[in-house]
């Protein structure tokens, strides 16, 4: 039962990422518009005369202000679609429609039963819900919905009806049943929701007066849930709903840390934004930015010294991300698996983080991470009057010292096998050398060498038979198995994994950043006759090659040069120039970077292409030659969601070098506050001979700057 429960919330958990990920461009357009029209910031920087009202800066600003605004104001439904979304299997589209249907239907219900009978005798019990009047349910509201509708579509979007309704059968009946079954719900929450109201109110009042000790817990929890998957689910609740607090904010009455915290943002005249709100988000600001680059620091000091260099940029990307963009599962899993007991530690220290925000009053709230960026947006550009984040950097400076000394002797002490200090601790993933080697001897076919990373996962997951599910969120794969004993767990982190989670039926394995692609190869695997008929796959070897040992005539492009042109018109550079931890570092491959002067793409060789990424902001080709290259247009640019692109292309198409493929909105990306250059790089470099850049400096679209070879 337990096991269930859990494979039950790790859904929920991954379901929450949608909704979540609109937040940050939400809290961009409200932290920019909110503060640069507020006219007592403006007046303490002399800004009135430029940006003060009457000006068309301020229009513009009340335009990103209002548009910020809308999507916290109206987040039930953008979750009861979100949820939909995330745990519908097939079809998500209609699990969507079907929501947004049920939610308003529930709703409208809800509104006529308060028109017929009158509303509960319960202060703050009714909202305005879209237009209508209802109960005050806030996301429960709209996740119920969204659960209940993914249960519904799940279980009826393949429905046969009789030849007679035969018109209504399948997806079409989807809304139909939704409908008819939340025009019930709606009747049944108009007399259970108060009730439940009440139980939510006290809790959220016991949470309030738990003081100190409370907040610590609450920081506790949610990084010892980060392991699990589960921790979305635990903090929603504070941040969306009156388990999180209540206030009255410009005469609205407001639930939930987070919305607290941004309707004071946009609200003129706060002097010092509610610490009894902003408690459930501050704490990640120390911690984020300081204390794990302090463990990374620690990790990379007590590697062996010949290892330094290896371990140092993925210890420095690791520390970045985290400090920049809050996402600390890359560095946390560095060590869990390795260092349970570092781990526990770490969430001892991240508990007392959120005390003593709590302590020092600082009041900075945040869209989901806790970086620089969200540090920049709700704490130095509101002042410290209305927010105290100079307490911010002053704790941080401590708690990388206390995480570096605290790691540093743990290790020592403990012997920890953090990278770098065994020789032995990176598996070795086969290259394409290996896996021609292996088609000459006759061990595999071409289809089954098409993709071994896929065959490899397929395999760790119990073969494909034993495959119900297959997910991804930020740096995890999240599968749903049929029997966990089938599980090989060594053969998931031989596959380049930093972890390994299984838990009842939910298996969770840690990639990183590029699970999206992972798991997009995956999908595609189990779906060819490949995976019908898999080929074993064999256990890595114990001991990486080292390049030295590396055959005098291992394949190199087929033996001939690839000639790659630029994908767009403008400067080009070596990808190392980038900036940029995971291109700079060349995580993903080596190359070049356009500097773009023009919104045309085109196909930089002659090829298949691979992949193209959903939020079309990137896609892989291979060439004849068996060369794997990747264009990615912007930096961090997949928070966009695809609108600033057009792609005329698609998976399996086959395109000619100069071939015109689609745009990018250069301007739209510099709005955003993202970068335009896009790096070029050659995925499986290793396998070949190398490259040459043949051209930097200015060019045209089309024009030759690299040969592979």
């Amino acid at each position: 039962m337990k096991d269930k429960i859990f494979g039950v919330l790790q859904r929920v958990g991954r379901s929450f990422m949608l909704p979540i990920a609109i937040l940050p461009v939400a809290g961009l357009f409200l932290g920019i518009g909110g503060s640069l029209t507020n006219e007592t910031m403006l007046e303490a920087y002399n800004l009135m005369g430029l940006l003060g009202p009457g000006t068309f800066a301020n229009a513009i600003l009340q335009v990103l202000n209002s548009a910020g605004s809308v999507v916290f104001n109206n987040l039930p439904i953008i979750f009861a679609m979100g949820v939909a979304i995330g745990m519908a299997k097939q079809e998500k589209e209609v699990a969507a429609l079907a929501s947004a249907i049920a939610f308003f239907i529930m709703h409208a219900t809800i509104g006529a039963m308060i028109g017929a009978f009158g509303a509960p005798d319960l202060a703050g019990a009714t909202a305005d819900v879209l237009g209508m009047t209802s109960l005050q349910m806030g996301v429960f509201g709209g996740i119920l919905v969204g659960l209940g509708t993914a249960a519904l579509h799940n279980r009826f979007y393949k429905i046969q009806l009789p030849q007679v309704l035969s018109f209504f059968s399948g997806t079409r009946f989807v809304p139909i049943i939704s409908s008819a079954v939340y025009l019930l719900v709606g009747i049944a929450m108009y007399y259970i929701w108060p009730t439940i109201q009440i139980g939510i109110n006290a809790l959220g009042g016991f949470v309030l007066a738990s003081g100190y000790a409370g907040t610590w817990l609450y920081g506790f929890i949610e990084r010892a849930l980060i392991p699990f998957g589960l921790h979305h689910v635990f903090y929603i609740p504070f941040w969306q709903t009156a388990v999180g607090g209540t206030a009255v904010v410009g005469g609205q009455l407001v639930e939930g840390a987070q919305n607290i915290f941004f309707a004071e943002l946009a609200t003129p005249g706060i002097t010092h934004f509610s610490v009894s709100a902003t408690r459930f988000m501050t704490g990640k600001f120390p911690l984020m930015i300081f204390g794990l680059p302090g463990a990374a620091f620690a990790m990379y000091r007590c590697a062996k010294p010949e290892n330094r260099k290896a371990v140092g940029g993925l210890l420095l990307s690791a520390a970045l991300t985290s400090m920049l963009t809050g996402i600390t599962e890359p560095l946390e899993f560095t060590f869990l698996f390795v260092a349970p007991a570092m781990y526990m530690v770490h969430c001892v220290l991240a508990g007392a983080s959120y005390m003593i925000m709590h302590m020092l009053n600082v009041g900075v709230g945040l869209t989901f991470s806790g970086g620089l960026i969200d540090l920049t947006l709700f704490g130095i550009m509101q002042g410290n009057e209305k927010t105290s984040w100079l307490w911010i950097p002053v704790v941080g400076v401590v708690y990388f010292a206390v995480y570096y000394f605290v790691f540093s002797f743990m290790i020592r002490k403990f012997n920890y096998m953090t990278p770098g200090r065994d020789d032995n601790t990176e598996a070795k993933l086969y290259t394409r050398k290996d896996l021609e080697a292996r088609k000459k001897a006759g061990e595999v076919t071409e289809a089954e060498a098409a993709d071994e990373l896929s065959a490899q996962i397929t395999q760790g997951l119990g073969g494909k038979d034993n495959i119900s599910d297959v997910d991804c969120c930020i740096t995890r794969l999240r599968c749903t198995v049929k029997d966990p004993a089938k599980v090989d767990q060594q053969l998931l982190k031989a596959s380049g994994a930093s972890g390994v989670l299984c838990k009842g039926q939910g298996v969770q394995v840690v990639y990183g950043p590029r699970v999206s692609v992972i798991k997009s190869d995956l999908e595609a695997y189990l779906k060819s006759s490949a995976s019908d008929h898999p080929a074993p796959v064999a256990k890595p070897a114990q001991e990486p090659k080292k390049a030295e040992e590396k055959p005098a005539d291992a394949p190199k492009a087929g033996g001939e040069r690839l000639t790659v042109v630029s994908p767009l018109a403008g400067k080009v550079i070596p990808v190392e120039e980038v900036a940029d931890g995971v291109f700079s570092e060349k995580m993903v491959g080596d190359g070049f970077a356009v500097e773009p002067e023009a919104d045309e793409v085109l196909a930089p060789a002659d090829g298949e292409i691979t992949l193209v990424f959903d939020t079309k902001h990137a896609f892989t080709m291979r060439t004849a030659q068996g060369v794997d290259l990747l264009v990615h247009m912007g930096i961090d640019t997949i928070r966009l969601n695809g609108e600033p692109f057009t792609l005329n292309i698609q998976q399996g198409d086959t395109v000619k070098a100069g071939q015109p493929i689609g745009t990018m909105d250069r301007a739209a990306i510099l709005a955003a506050g993202y970068r335009t250059v896009t790096p070029v790089v050659v995925g499986n470099l290793a396998d070949l001979g190398g490259f040459e850049l043949t051209r930097t400096g200015e060019v045209k679209a089309g024009d030759a700057v690299m040969e592979v070879f």
